[in-house]
């Protein structure tokens, strides 16, 4: 748009506050490097090309088409714009359709983007938000995490050598299923089996549709009553369905593709299941999603909890984020502190920092000989620790906040993407937290906004919880997120605001 349309149009840094903390965060945020760290994630890739065969004057001939780097397509939207898109939606814990709306209504939010007039569109459609976690990747999170690191001490938010004290602890990031059971488990595999059949022209004697909604609501009102004899007379007869209509498609189908042989092999995983309580492993919790794994933290109002473990580090003073990961399976919380303290390491390394003792809970008891690099502290260990180290210790438990912080308010709670890369995105993820330093509100306030401690997660996954489909890692998904934003409020100044 031309100058002269522009002077029509109104200017956001006339429209807001330039000492709010989030408006101070977008002028101080290393954007160029991050820009610079994430472009191979999203450089133009190199394509084989197709293998054309044609005639010449000389005979037959093989070319191929479509090879080396295609500049066709629409060019992609700013990185930064799609960076502050992310953050924002975990900073405020919106979805990825809200997060479009209200940026358009938001020039709070588009000063943070970049923007220099105010614009009542939306930025991008949301599925673009999808595309863009794919592409990035639970190295592109990791990327954003470094760099959020790195703007905190530049800024000196937190203390240097306050990186060498970490805080490490497992969580659990539930995944958005429905709780298992053996009646609903089987239920779901009816459903599927007489879906695949009809979708490949397989005819049934009987669909038991009716029967089987009606056997699902007896099994709940007896499980309610505490009837188990009855409970699972009724479970039985649902395998017995079950397993009559794997039988007929078995016999019945004449090419067995993957569909047929995928939805066939996940019901014969539940059917053999549901035979004994004490099946082996590995069972499966959800239809969807086979990562998902069941685990008992010893909570009285959640005994189980199904999702994908994470594992989040913080710095002991300051409560600055500096790890998040995912893991699969349900791994002894002292298996996992080697790939934690590893993955903060490589995200410190810009600062010349490393973890050096990490506090722990007894969950990480005799792991010492598999990090000799590092000091571990519990209190497991109180008779040789001195007076100073126990004391310190009792700040250990300064890490359940920011993890409550992020499952109640920063997504970390529930993840809703598919595969095992939604557990980073979150994590999420995730496959996160990514924590994110946010700047000080300006020279001029008597006291300075503090950390922000707004982590990008994803889990995770990354922890895992970040794009859709299989994927393992992110987006916590790593599968990562910008995570929780405390603030402490600046007070008020009305010296002038720089520009």
């Amino acid at each position: 748009m031309s100058d002269t349309a522009d002077s029509f149009r109104g200017r956001i840094d006339q429209m807001i506050d330039r000492r709010h903390p989030l408006a101070v965060l977008g002028s101080r945020m290393p954007w160029q490097e991050i820009e610079a760290g994430l472009a191979s994630q999203f450089a133009r890739r190199v394509r084989e090309g197709k293998r054309v065969e044609g005639m010449d004057l000389f005979g037959p001939s093989t070319q191929r088409a479509g090879a080396g780097v295609s500049k066709a397509g629409r060019p992609r939207l700013p990185m930064r714009l799609m960076i502050s898109l992310l953050y924002l939606k975990h900073a405020f814990d919106e979805s990825d359709e809200g997060v479009v709306d209200r940026w358009s209504d938001t020039p709070l939010w588009q000063c943070f983007s970049g923007m220099d007039y105010d614009e009542h569109r939306r930025p991008c459609d949301p599925t673009v938000l999808v595309e863009f976690r794919t592409l990035l990747g639970e190295a592109g999170v990791e990327e954003l995490l470094a760099q959020a690191i790195n703007a905190a001490v530049n800024l000196k938010l937190i203390d240097r050598g306050q990186l060498s004290n970490v805080i490490v602890d497992p969580t659990v990031q539930p995944k958005a299923a429905t709780y298992p059971t053996d009646s609903r488990l089987l239920e779901s595999a009816r459903e599927k089996l007489v879906e695949i059949a009809r979708a490949q022209g397989i005819a049934l004697k009987q669909a038991y549709a009716k029967e089987g909604a009606y056997l699902r609501h007896k099994a709940g009102r007896y499980g309610h009553a505490r009837q188990f004899k009855r409970m699972r007379r009724v479970i039985r007869r649902q395998r017995t369905i079950v397993g009559r209509l794997q039988r007929q498609i078995q016999t019945r189908v004449t090419r067995l593709t993957s569909s047929i042989r995928e939805t066939l092999g996940k019901a014969n995983r539940v059917f053999a299941q549901t035979a004994n309580r004490k099946a082996e492993a590995p069972k499966r919790y959800s239809w969807h999603a086979p990562e998902v794994v069941c685990m008992s933290k010893g909570k009285a109002r959640t005994p189980y909890e199904f999702g994908a473990k994470v594992g989040i580090a913080t710095t002991l003073r300051g409560s600055l984020i500096v790890g998040a990961r995912a893991f699969d399976g349900n791994p002894y919380d002292g298996h996992t502190h080697v790939e934690q303290i590893e993955q903060a390491t490589i995200l410190m390394q810009d600062t010349g920092m490393k973890p050096g003792t990490a506090w722990v809970d007894l969950g990480y008891r005799g792991v010492d000989a598999d990090n000799p690099d590092i000091e571990i502290k519990h209190r497991g260990k109180r008779a040789r620790l001195t007076e100073l180290e126990v004391k310190t210790l009792r700040r250990r438990q300064a890490i359940e906040p920011v993890i409550g912080h992020l499952k109640a308010d920063h997504r970390m709670g529930r993840c809703h993407l598919k595969g095992r890369v939604g557990r980073q995105d979150a994590c999420g993820v995730v496959r996160g937290g990514l924590q994110h330093p946010v700047a000080a509100a300006d020279d001029s306030c008597e006291r300075p906004a503090s950390l922000l401690a707004r982590a990008f997660l994803r889990v995770p996954g990354a922890m895992r919880e970040t794009a859709v489909g299989d994927m393992q890692r992110l987006p916590v998904g790593v599968r990562l997120i910008w995570s929780r934003l405390a603030y402490l409020t600046p007070r008020r100044s009305h010296a002038p605001v720089a520009a």
